[in-house]
């Protein structure tokens, strides 16, 4: 495998130390977000942020990468967590641009039933305000 990027790095440290604050030296301010939740992309780091804040503090507690693949300016990282007793599986899809800034996340989740919790947990987290 080849040396880990500079930006999948930075994001690995932003689920370690649970602060979405590092989110703001890592997402340019053109990025989009994708979710199977979600028909239409999410553009802009404002929104971005909202999300991801989301999904740490839901997946968070159980979040564990366990493969990644990466290319000059993309990778894939794969994932593992349980909500509330339901497994999860899924991909992170992150593309960076030439200054090393999210350009693209995008995440894929798996079995229906996690996926169905995963949003369930996600809006109640969102409507909170908490994200």
């Amino acid at each position: 495998m080849s040396e880990q990027p500079h930006v999948v790095r930075a994001w690995h440290a932003v689920v370690e130390s649970g602060d979405p604050a590092l989110l703001d030296s890592l997402l340019a301010n053109d990025v989009v977000f994708r979710s199977p939740a979600v028909f239409a992309p999410l553009p802009g780091q404002e929104l971005t942020t909202r999300y991801l804040r989301a999904a740490m503090a839901v997946l968070g507690p159980s979040l564990r990468y366990i493969g990644e693949w990466h290319g000059p300016s993309s990778a894939v990282l794969e994932f593992e967590a349980e909500l509330d007793g339901m497994y999860v599986h899924g991909v992170d899809m992150l593309r960076w641009n030439d200054d090393d800034r999210l350009v693209s996340f995008t995440v894929m989740v798996r079995p229906m039933r996690g996926l169905t919790k995963l949003v369930e947990l996600m809006q109640r987290q969102l409507l909170d305000g908490q994200a």
